[in-house]
Order: structure tokens, then C-alpha cells, then sequence
């Protein structure tokens, strides 16, 4: 299928000619991307920011997928439908919506606009902005996952998030609160207010505070873990803290390569997990976000050509929520 005659044949993105620092994100005109089969073309109105979009960028994450040079990154998107893939499909033309691709496998969301398989967008929650809305798929998706898919979080549970206001942390903390789950999250001081706003009932302050020596007698049920043994062997420390039956679901690509073995090692259960872009998953996230239930929370909004400086900010590691590009107008 092709570009519509009233769509120009190319747009603005945010691209890299090869791998390396932030600095390599710069402005290009490039094509817009024909859909084929079930696609949908979104115009992209915000893109979110993820870790793994930085993690591809350096030369890790998802960039062994990347087949030719120059490539635009950017997982997560909101804005609205341009094209559908045929006449009767659920979403149309003017429809706005959000969701996330599978960059570089396919074209990324730092564009204008972006083709996206059916099977990954849905309406963008009615109370959210398109900066908001942008913040939500990949992160929100990741934290489900996490938390019901893999731990099976049930009420009255002990669950431990670490890096809890972080993208993915924040959602994991208001899915597992949502459940009844308790929820302990190790996060700064200066974020303590906030996880307890959100549904942490205890926080643990890890520049003070070590947290295995806290929950020492006191174990959880399941480990959501958001940093791995990237800091001060935070994945291998989480082992010693884990009641009978409880598992550690790991997300950050190459955080903790010996992972499996070290919780063999301790009879503790674990696994990673890989956010698969799930409209229907999104759909129900979609009606909490509604019912007012969940919220995300927005950092900073960088204009798409102030990309290398969102992903500059991000891997600062401070980041509360997350990070959206301001791609055109309507965000």
C-alpha cells in the first residue's frame, strides 16, 4: 500500500547515521513510511522516551536489528489515525490513539509519522493529553506484564519495586496497589512523597537505606527489579529478600547477564520479561487511566529536535515518569 496523494512524501524525524552518544540524534527529512497489510499511518503528535530507545542508540538494546543507516528510533507514540487499513476497521482516519511499535525492526516514532500494525495502537485515553498519552504504552505495558503476567500479583502480597519512579517503577507500583498487593518501593527522598501518592505504603530511601538490611526479616513475595546489578548489585542483593514461593521478574535489557544462575544458585525463582505492543493489554490500562485508577507522570517535554538532549536527560537516571518529544502540533 502506498502514501496517500494528499500526504507529502516525506517528513521531519529524528534520526542517527550510526551508533554512538546522544549527540548522534539529529534532524532529517526522510520518507514516510508506506503501510503494508493490516498497518494503520499515525501522525505523531508526542513519542515517548525509553531506556531501551538509549540502549539502541549506544550500540546495545535492540540494535542488532538494525539492517541500514539512517534509522529512526522511538518505541512509543500518540496521535492520530491518517490511514487505516481498510474501510470497516475499529479506528479511522481523525481517530486519536496511542501505542507503541518495534523499533528497528520497523520505523520509529521520533517522525512525524509512523506505520503501526494493527495489533499495537488503540484510543487514547479521553483524559490524557497527547504528551501524556505518549508517556504511557511501552512503560505502562512493561509494568503489566511484570506484575500480573509474569509475578501474578494477588492481594494481600509483599512486592518490592525497585527504581519505583521511573517509568516503568511508577506503573508497577499503581498495577500492584490496584490488586492489593502492599507495595515497598526503594526510590530517593525527594521522590518518597510522590510513591506514596501513587500507592507505595513504605519507601525505602537507597542513598540512606540499604534495602536488604530493611526487609532482612520482614520478605516480600515478588521483586519487581528496574535496575539489575548495573548498581551496587542491587538484582543479586534482592535474592536474599524473597519469602518462599516468591519469584524476581527482571526487565532492563543486559542488566544482570548471570541472573539465572545466581537465583538457582539461592532456590529463588526468576525471570525476565520482553513488553510484547498489545492493544487489548492497552485497552485495559486505557480504562484505568479513565476511571482515574492510574496516572502518569511526565518529566520533561523536549521538541523533537531537541531529541539528543531528552536522551541526555534520561540517562542522567533521575527521571520521575517520563520523558516525551513534542513531535507536531496538538501536544
Amino acid at each position: 500500500m502506498g502514501i496517500s496523494a494528499d500526504l507529502p512524501a516525506t517528513m521531519r524525524a529524528l534520526v542517527i547515521d550510526r551508533l554512538g552518544s546522544a549527540d548522534e540524534l539529529h534532524l532529517a527529512e526522510v520518507p514516510i513510511p508506506a503501510t503494508i497489510t493490516d498497518e494503520l499511518l499515525i501522525r505523531v503528535v508526542a513519542a515517548g522516551i525509553n531506556p531501551i530507545d538509549a540502549k539502541t542508540r549506544a550500540g546495545s538494546g535492540a540494535s542488532a536489528a538494525i539492517v541500514a543507516f539512517p534509522v529512526v528510533l522511538g518505541n512509543d507514540f500518540s496521535g492520530v489515525v491518517v490511514k487505516a487499513p481498510y474501510e470497516t476497521f475499529p479506528l479511522q482516519p481523525g481517530d486519536a490513539v496511542y501505542g507503541m511499535g518495534r523499533t528497528p525492526r520497523t520505523p520509529g516514532t521520533y517522525a512525524e509519522y509512523v506505520p503501526v500494525s494493527s495489533m499495537s495502537v488503540a484510543k487514547k485515553p479521553a483524559n490524557l493529553s497527547f504528551t501524556e498519552a505518549a508517556g504511557v504504552p511501552l512503560a505502562a505495558l512493561t509494568a503489566w506484564g511484570m506484575v500480573h503476567t509474569v509475578a501474578h500479583v494477588r492481594p494481600g502480597q509483599r512486592v518490592l519495586v525497585h527504581a519505583a519512579s521511573g517509568g516503568v517503577g511508577h506503573f508497577a507500583v499503581q498495577f500492584a496497589r490496584i490488586i492489593g498487593a502492599e507495595v515497598i518501593a526503594t526510590g530517593s527522598a525527594r521522590n518518597a512523597e510522590f510513591l506514596r501518592e501513587i500507592g507505595a505504603s513504605e519507601v525505602i530511601d537507597y542513598t540512606s537505606e540499604r534495602f536488604d538490611e530493611v526487609l532482612a526479616d520482614n520478605k516480600v513475595d515478588v521483586v519487581i527489579d528496574l535496575i539489575g546489578n548495573v548498581h551496587d548489585e542491587t538484582g543479586s542483593r534482592s535474592l536474599g529478600i524473597i519469602a518462599a514461593g516468591g519469584i524476581l521478574v527482571n526487565a532492563p535489557t543486559g542488566s544482570w547477564p548471570t541472573m539465572m544462575a545466581d537465583a538457582d544458585a539461592a532456590g529463588v525463582r526468576a525471570s525476565t520479561f520482553k513488553v510484547p505492543a498489545d492493544a487489548h493489554t492497552l485497552e485495559q490500562i486505557t480504562a484505568l487511566i479513565e476511571a482515574g485508577e492510574v496516572r502518569v507522570n511526565i518529566d520533561e517535554i523536549f521538541d523533537l529536535e531537541d531529541g539528543a538532549a531528552a536522551h541526555r536527560a534520561l540517562e542522567g537516571g533521575h527521571t520521575r515518569g517520563k520523558i516525551v518529544l513534542r513531535v507536531s502540533s496538538g501536544a
